[in-house]
């Protein structure tokens, strides 16, 4: 049994075709949602981009333990189980920090090809030449303190700088990342079994899609700079049009990788992979585009020292997988997190865990894998998303209620009623204090089975106490 992984970074789920997104236009992963088995309640574990890796590598909960740190040099990774099992295995990426400053998330792995230059990467200086697009530090994209002061002055002037020779949609890292993808399929098709892990960090920022493209979404008649990064800050900073032709950048972007990880699952079934090969699609994490009043994923604006909550938009996220003797098109709505991949693809593949103890549950069950049928008794009846607990708070979500333990209001609990508020602008904690409680009693018990140390969770007060209960 072959594994093939596709991650696309900063990927929501509400801008898919297939879970009822209109505008935006994703038919190659919405023809692979018809192949596939889709979760409509899958959210993130770990937030954001190394601590949910870690997650999906490892099957565990890194939140409750520590924030971004590179991969344990000590701890069974998904390469490494796969490979004592006799799998070659193989990572694909643009995602410049699981090669690069020392994450080690190439561990384990049998071959490992950095594609190089995506946010603040720099393999060959071009000092001599300006930059395709100097972008302002304005208030209206991110400046890093570290930044701020530079010849270029933040990370979107520095990207068009180290990728300015690019003059096709080919040039883009998304189609380079696909590109290399298929091309390993060719070479390795008929030696399994293999592991193949891509991953794209588009559709994070910058948002460089071709102009032509943006075209296609924004009809607001801006007529000024490209709006090519959030300001990882509030959305009133920008006006109705900047505000628009950012969301158009964003959705170019996500069309542009719809389209590339389409041409991987194209050659994927050009090789009749699917008939012995699981395939799975999904993200770590989603984006704010002027929802809450914010633009970005969290709080880096100079004026503003809050903590953001995990949203909605942040925490929801796609997850497809295709599998043989899994009936595809059908939807799951059973709630599912980051840490459920790796149990799950050991389950189907029939590979142990070995040494490592994992706090995910096989999916296996919910796709009716080994022709599993009738209803699934499954275990988890929350979903838990946070940031380090030293640095924010989690949300935690079940199949009507999204409870916030460290809201926007000077920390204080909210929580939202996803059946008649979706878009969660409405904190009903005080006319729902009972919800309140019971969802606080399940994150309390989630920390206490983790053996979470009761000083990463101090920023929270005392768990489940009467600030949590809305009272």
């Amino acid at each position: 049994m072959n594994i093939i992984v596709l991650v696309s970074d900063t990927f929501r789920y509400d801008y898919l075709g297939c879970n009822g997104n209109r505008w935006i236009g994703t038919e190659e992963l919405d023809r692979f949602a018809r192949r596939a088995v889709c979760f409509d309640r899958h959210h993130l574990s770990s937030f954001p981009t190394i601590p949910n890796r870690t997650d999906l590598f490892t099957g565990r909960f890194s939140f409750p333990f520590h924030g971004w740190q590179p991969l344990d040099r000590q701890v069974p990774v998904m390469s490494t189980l796969f490979g004592d099992a006799g799998y070659q295995s193989q990572l694909i990426c643009d995602t410049p920090h699981l090669m690069g400053r020392g994450h080690h998330f190439d561990r384990g792995f049998t071959g490992a090809c950095w594609i190089r230059g995506q946010e603040g990467d720099r393999p060959l200086l071009k000092g001599n030449l300006p930059p395709r697009l100097r972008v302002p530090v304005d208030g209206k994209t991110r400046v890093d303190p570290h930044m701020r002061d530079t010849k270029w002055g933040n990370l979107a002037t520095l990207h068009t700088q180290t990728n300015r020779d690019w003059a096709w949609e080919e040039d883009r890292f998304c189609v380079q990342t696909a590109r290399t993808a298929s091309r390993w399929l060719e070479e390795n098709w008929n030696a399994p079994p293999f592991l193949l892990w891509v991953d794209f960090f588009d559709v994070h920022e910058p948002w460089d899609p071709p102009e032509y493209l943006v075209a296609r979404y924004d009809r607001s008649g801006y007529d000024g700079p490209p709006m090519i990064h959030p300001n990882y800050g509030p959305a009133l900073a920008y006006s109705k049009k900047e505000l628009a032709n950012l969301a158009a950048h964003y959705a170019a972007e996500l069309f542009l990788v719809n389209k590339w990880v389409g041409h991987v699952l194209r050659k994927i079934e050009e090789l009749s992979l699917f008939d012995d090969t699981i395939v799975v699609f999904t993200s770590d994490h989603g984006m704010f585009l002027g929802e809450h009043n914010r633009t970005g994923k969290s709080n880096i604006h100079p004026q503003d020292k809050r903590i953001w909550p995990l949203y909605r938009e942040l925490t929801h996220i796609p997850l497809m997988i295709a599998a043989p003797g899994v009936e595809g098109g059908r939807r799951v709505g059973e709630i599912t997190q980051s840490v459920d991949l790796l149990p799950t693809l050991l389950d189907i593949a029939r590979v142990g865990s070995g040494e490592l103890v994992m706090h995910g549950h096989s999916l296996r069950p919910l796709l009716g894998a080994g022709g599993g049928k009738g209803k699934v008794a499954w275990p988890r009846k929350y979903a838990f998303s946070s940031t380090f607990l030293r640095n924010g708070g989690p949300t935690v979500t079940d199949r009507r209620w999204t409870f916030v333990a460290y809201g926007e209001k000077g920390g204080r609990p909210e929580l939202y009623d996803m059946k008649e508020d979706p878009a969660q602008r409405r904190n009903v904690i005080r006319r729902h204090p009972t919800v309140a409680r019971r969802m606080a009693r399940a994150l309390r018990g989630f920390l206490q089975e983790l053996e979470t140390p009761e000083e990463n969770y101090e920023l929270l007060g005392p768990v489940g106490g009467p600030d949590w209960a809305g009272r």
